[in-house]
């Protein structure tokens, strides 16, 4: 992730989650806001109930490695949450691939 730094801070998952904009799929849950820097923030939380640390880790690489595929395409200046839901659990990464790809689409923020 070149130009891309994460988001760590519980206030700021909440800032976004509480002000950004959302939508979601079948396996994910992304929210969007627009943010005052240069670059992107990226946010990736996998809750408990998908199962263990190892399960939850594999689902994080996953989406962090379809982010970075297409981190040149995508819009400078946001900050991007993803979620994952509890059907991501079986899935392999081109179903995870194909999910953040469609919901960036939907948020406009990636060029085709």
């Amino acid at each position: 992730m070149k130009q891309t730094e994460p988001i760590k801070n519980n206030t700021d998952f909440r800032r976004i989650y509480n002000t950004g904009k959302s939508y979601a799929n079948k396996n994910l849950i992304m929210y969007v806001k627009k943010n005052e820097l240069s670059g992107n923030r990226i946010g990736i939380s996998v809750s408990k109930k998908i199962g263990n640390s190892v399960v939850r880790h594999r689902i994080t690489r996953l989406i962090r490695e379809s982010y970075r595929l297409s981190e040149d395409r995508i819009s400078k200046g946001y900050d991007i949450v993803v979620v994952a839901r509890v059907n991501a659990r079986e899935k392999g990464f081109h179903d995870i691939n194909s999910s953040v790809l469609h919901l960036l689409s939907l948020h406009k923020i990636i060029s085709e």
